[in-house]
């Protein structure tokens, strides 16, 4: 599932941003789905900068000459002659994957679909593609600045995992790391605490654990952040 965001978080509205979508220059939308992989570029729960491709502010179609050709592939065929046109819509500022180094906008709330899990578009699967809380490629992700959310492990970056009580810094490919990376790299907020699933939620065979795994190893822990942007 391309959701490092597991369902507990508790913010203020006031703290989400609602304008910005995911840069496409340069995408594949097949790999835009809804399963176990996740690409780690339409991830909901990534940590993301604003973009420098397609800075203006506003929404329009993704053939009026500032959209986007993955919008228009996605869509199919958009140029028949002497017909009606069908256009994707897009928001033009957009947000990227941020680094671990870089100014971050905060954390996305939401993961961006082209896709279900049986290659199916969802641009025809509305309701489909609430439930899995997502959007569509172009359309407005919802972004949190400040707020406490819980992340699975493949949020964060095994080489510094964070732990409860110590300050939590952004890592590349917009990831979660425990420590500042001599301090190159840019504090996000505050781990509160470590959790595993496991247990009765977690036997090993019969009832597997869909967000992470069986606690034995960093495919199983998941982290509770105070974000703090």
């Amino acid at each position: 599932m391309a959701n490092r965001l597991l369902p507990f978080r508790q913010y203020n509205e006031h703290f989400v941003i609602n304008l910005f979508s995911l840069d496409l220059t340069g995408a594949d939308l097949s790999g835009f789905k809804h399963d176990a992989a996740s690409s780690g570029s339409h991830d909901a729960g990534a940590l993301v900068k604003v973009g420098t491709a397609g800075s203006d502010i506003g929404a329009g179609y993704s053939n009026d000459g500032e959209g986007s050709t993955v919008l228009n592939n996605y869509m199919g065929k958009t140029d028949y002659p002497h017909v009606a046109r069908n256009v994707n819509p897009e928001a033009f500022a957009k947000f990227e994957i941020a680094g671990g180094a870089d100014t971050i906008l905060g954390v996305t709330l939401n993961q961006t679909l082209a896709f279900d899990e049986n290659g199916e578009k969802m641009l025809y699967y509305r309701q489909k593609l609430l439930e899995h809380q997502g959007v569509l490629p172009g359309e407005v992700v919802p972004v949190l600045t400040k707020g406490i959310i819980t992340v699975s492990s493949s949020a964060v970056i095994t080489s510094a995992l964070p732990t409860a009580g110590a300050a939590v810094y952004a890592a590349a490919g917009g990831k979660f790391r425990g420590d500042d990376n001599g301090g190159a790299n840019t504090r996000v907020g505050t781990c509160l605490a470590v959790g595993t699933r496991e247990g009765a939620i977690y036997d090993g065979s019969n009832n597997p654990d869909y967000f992470a795994g069986d606690g034995a190893s960093a495919a199983g822990p998941y982290y509770i952040i105070n974000l703090d942007l």
